[in-house]
């Protein structure tokens, strides 16, 4: 006879498993502990075989003998339900792992290793944000440049231009590195190129040479915390990005050989930087071992565990009147600008400043080649700061020989 809901539910488990038969080789496995499984006994390839229908009452009689028909019509087309059922899971699983979230997410765990944490944060962010409410659940196969157009469509309608060209790019990413991991076949970001509004070049504010004297002026009588002064200063004289600066250890100096050798995990193309140390670079460096030679960081902040707040130069600036002229990553342009404008070697200016070099053989050849000619120009530009400090005319550096 075939079973009844009030049956199933008065069935009583035993000492032993106990089988309570519907059909079609479907029964219902009673265990000892009182769980109730369903379960399909058939015959493929000239052997027994059992399937699980679900766990009752989690799975109804109604729905276990609608799973029982559909075993049974596989097994009339001389399919084998079982192995239907797993290669349906490995199918889902495929689905699970070839997804664009999936994808994005391994390409950035690839490229993050060569990212400073904070843009690896950035950029995953922006995708978490931007791109995966959408689109993360997508086969990265079958996104379509429409789909995507979409999505950028969204975050301009925020009027956040800048970041649907930021979106789109590590978009472009995700599907070329897609493509090379077998995948997907095509980039549908390649057929958005012009599409987005176009946003005028907005570049951060920095000062000129005619800034300079009173700016420093300014620097020498402000009125906060000692280290912050000390850290704008060291800024103009290194050239180092702010991030850079703020992470300083002091084992990474080498005051003997006038050297700060910042490791390549720090730095933002992922490559280790010599920074030659002028001599003012070094009093600087002596004023703040007195502040802060107890911690480890050169920049400790309210936890001494922590560098300052990347906020603390900018405030600084905020105060000195100079917020809307410079930043802290604006003194590499000003010194780039001036010394460019002065006639110096643009590849000796380039390699202090820690650009990338896409030719490895000539990025190699700079770092041992540059290094003497770098002390030379970081030494003038040390004394070109002094003379303007001290009020004197404002005159060319000499080239570094």
């Amino acid at each position: 006879m075939a079973l009844s809901d009030i049956a199933i539910r008065n069935a009583k488990p035993g000492e032993k498993d106990a089988r309570l038969f519907d059909g079609g080789g479907m029964y219902l496995l009673i265990k000892p502990s009182g769980a109730k499984w369903w379960r399909l006994k058939y015959r493929h390839g000239g052997k027994s075989k059992l399937l699980s229908l679900g766990v009752y009452p989690e799975t109804s009689l109604k729905q276990a003998r609608e799973e029982r028909d559909k075993a049974r019509e596989l097994l009339r087309q001389g399919i084998d339900p079982s192995a239907a059922r797993k290669r349906d899971k490995q199918a889902q699983q495929a689905d699970l792992e070839n997804a664009f979230k999936a994808v994005a997410k391994e390409w950035h765990g690839k490229q993050s290793a060569r990212w400073e944490a904070s843009h690896a944060a950035r950029v995953l962010t922006s995708l978490e944000k931007n791109v995966f409410p959408d689109l993360g659940a997508v086969p990265v196969k079958e996104v379509t440049a429409q789909s995507l157009l979409c999505v950028l469509r969204k975050i301009e309608a925020r009027g956040a231009h800048e970041t649907a060209g930021w979106v789109l790019q590590r978009c472009s990413a995700v599907f070329r590195y897609a493509i090379v991991t077998g995948r997907c076949s095509h980039n549908p970001a390649d057929a958005l190129k012009g599409a987005l509004t176009p946003q005028k070049v907005t570049h951060r504010p920095a000062m000129t040479a005619a800034d300079l004297p009173e700016f420093m002026e300014l620097l020498d009588a402000y009125q906060g915390q000692r280290q912050t002064v000390l850290a704008i200063r060291l800024l103009m004289l290194t050239w180092v990005r702010t991030g850079e600066l703020r992470g300083a250890r002091w084992e990474e100096f080498d005051l003997e050989a006038a050297e700060w050798r910042i490791p390549a995990e720090r730095m933002k193309m992922r490559e280790p930087h010599i920074v030659p140390l002028s001599r003012q670079a070094l009093e600087t460096l002596a004023e703040l071992r007195a502040l802060n030679g107890a911690y480890a960081l050169v920049f400790p902040g309210v936890k001494l565990s922590q560098p300052i707040s990347e906020n603390t130069v900018l405030y600084a600036l905020y105060r000195m009147g100079y917020h809307s002229r410079a930043t802290g990553h604006g003194f590499r342009a000003t010194a780039s600008t001036i010394l460019n404008e002065m006639g110096h070697a643009p590849d000796v200016i380039e390699r202090q400043l820690a650009h990338a070099e896409r030719n490895k053989v000539r990025a190699a050849y700079n770092r041992a080649q540059y290094l003497p000619e770098r002390r030379k120009l970081m030494q003038a530009w040390a004394d070109y700061l002094d003379g303007l400090k001290s009020g004197a005319k404002i005159i060319p550096i000499r080239k570094a020989r």
